[in-house]
């Protein structure tokens, strides 16, 4: 390999960061659109959290039933990433965003209409399809953005993410407030509001993805060079498009003997090793850390402080309020301070937080005496069946949540729990809230966008196809885990001790990247490569890469 020769993504954003004005805009444009799926993810992400409390009453669902609703589209996405890789290259990128907007409609319509728990999760699970948006958009955005913005427009994935969250719980708070005015809305029909709402976005997204151009490489890749000529003549001076594409030819002639095949066997051959390592866990620690926990059941963790129906779901706006802010932090460091550095401190704080969030719950205990029982019965709720349990004082939150399963029906139980939380609770919410609140900012300030980022950067174009699915299925599997077991490890170990695990693995991932993790700031994907895998095979170190190139020699006919 030439190290010369730039791949394919940072050779078309050479040409794009010599540009301004009109061409500027343009890629800035076309990055937001196809972004624009993370914000859709984000919504429908966000709008399940408010519907859980309602879906479990109405269908009667179990701890497990519920991960399972929640959890099956995380399901879907790893199904997705078998195929994203093998269809982006077939049908191109635009093609396959424009395919994913009209799943997650489908999704939609099929969750909000449905007459069961069973349709509820073949919904979901069609919607958790349409989330390899994520890696699609990743992909996209890779190849047109400019290596000096490169971070900040991957970084937009998890900006649209947070906003799409944000939206999403102000309008599941504004459905929940008109709960007791409206004669419309009640306790049966309100979910499907929540998770019907996301339709206008989808349309929106589609519409838009109509009026973005083909990536130019996958172009180039189907002999379209007119095409792609046009495209790079439309995202910088006309005068460069023939460079350009004689570039990416270039690169694709070079890359051409890199089937599938030949790409796994580069990404799991020895001189990947560090990469595949330092990929595999970063993905593993941003999915156990615990966000998806927070994300999807927003209202359900701060019903355990003991708030209010109407003041969890306001606290979850204040939640989508602070990751916004803090992922517009992230996108504005990431090129100054550095990967590395948002990821270390990032983790530090993670952990710091679930430390300060299990101390809160652990040092709670819950009194169910004859006051709380007139305050329960001030908000309307049943207390016959808390009779036998006046007077007795629980040392934590499971014991609790036992005995309310053992009076209250799966019908009430979803609707009662958090009313008889807050009125028995005893505790210093501050530790609770702080160690949320940080834990969320210091999440989208670092591990959550950075992430993508060092993705596009750590895989160079001869993996990159396979690489990114591969990475991305890693993260899906361990968030999955944590969406899927979240309700039952709350029912069954209690808030205190779940967050101490996600504390547990913030800290172990932050070991783990203080020893693996490069800083990738500032460097071509060609700089990145030799760093990591060139400069570690044998001898390679005062060679060229064109004697060593492990992974060109992957391919037998090569």
């Amino acid at each position: 390999m030439n190290n010369n020769t730039a791949d394919v993504g940072t050779m078309g954003a050479a040409g794009v960061s010599q540009v301004a004005g009109n061409a500027g805009s343009s890629v800035t444009r076309f990055a937001l659109i196809a972004a624009f799926g993370s914000f859709v993810f984000g919504l429908d992400a966000a709008n399940i959290s408010g519907a859980v409390r309602f879906v479990s009453s109405q269908f009667e669902l179990s701890a497990m039933q519920v991960g399972t609703l929640v959890g099956c589209a995380i399901v879907g996405v790893i199904l997705a990433l078998f195929f994203t890789g093998g269809f982006c290259e077939r049908f191109g990128r635009k093609k396959i965003l424009l395919a994913i907007a009209a799943t997650y409609s489908l999704s939609t319509l099929i969750s909000a209409f449905a007459t069961g728990y069973t349709m509820l999760v073949i919904g979901r699970f069609i919607g958790g399809v349409a989330f390899a948006s994520i890696t699609v958009s990743a992909m996209y955005i890779g190849e047109v953005a400019p290596p000096d913005k490169r971070g900040k427009f991957v970084a937009i994935n998890q900006l649209l993410i947070t906003i799409g969250s944000l939206l999403a719980f102000i309008v599941n708070f504004f459905l929940v407030m008109a709960l007791a005015e409206s004669s419309w809305l009640n306790n049966d029909n309100v979910w499907r509001f929540m998770l019907g709402f996301e339709l206008l976005p989808n349309i929106i997204w589609f519409s838009l993805l109509l009026t973005i151009p083909e990536s130019p490489r996958w172009l180039v890749t189907q002999g379209r060079i007119e095409e792609a000529r046009d495209v790079f003549s439309r995202v910088g001076p006309a005068s460069h498009a023939d460079r350009l594409v004689a570039s990416v030819r270039e690169s694709i002639d070079r890359d051409s003997r890199n089937t599938t095949v030949a790409q796994l066997k580069c990404l799991f051959g020895k001189p990947m090793r560090l990469v595949l390592a330092l990929a595999v866990c970063y993905a593993v620690v941003q999915g156990a850390t615990g966000m998806n926990a927070v994300l999807f059941y927003a209202p359900t963790v701060f019903e355990q402080v003991g708030m209010s129906v109407e003041d969890s779901f306001m606290q979850t706006v204040v939640l989508g309020a602070v990751a916004v802010i803090f992922t517009l932090v992230a996108i504005t460091c990431v090129e100054k301070l550095g990967r590395r550095f948002l990821t270390l401190v990032g983790l530090a704080l993670i952990a710091v937080a679930h430390v300060s969030t299990w101390y809160g719950f652990d040092s709670a205990h819950y009194t169910l005496s004859a006051s709380a029982l007139e305050t329960l019965q001030a908000q309307q709720v049943d207390t016959a069946p808390l009779q036998s349990f006046v007077g007795k004082v629980y040392e934590d939150d499971v014991a609790l949540k036992q005995d309310l399963a053992a009076v209250y029906s799966k019908k009430d139980l979803p609707l009662v729990s958090g009313a008889i939380i807050n009125a028995t609770i005893d505790i210093n919410g501050i530790f609770v809230l702080f160690g949320i609140f940080a834990f969320l900012a210091a999440f989208n300030m670092s591990i959550g966008p950075v992430m993508w980022v060092i993705f596009s950067e750590v895989f160079s174009s001869r993996v990159r196809s396979v690489a990114m699915p591969f990475a991305a299925l890693v993260q899906s599997i361990s968030s999955y885990l944590i969406q899927q077991f979240f309700p039952w490890q709350l029912e069954n170990l209690g808030a205190a001790n779940t967050f101490l695990n996600y504390g547990a693995l913030a800290f172990g991932g932050l070991i783990i990247m203080l020893f693996l993790l490069p800083e990738t700031k500032n460097k071509s994907i060609e700089q990145i490569e030799k760093d990591l895998v060139y400069s570690r095979v044998s001898g390679a170190s005062q060679g060229s890469t064109d004697e060593i190139a492990p992974c060109d020699r992957a391919d037998p006919g090569s």
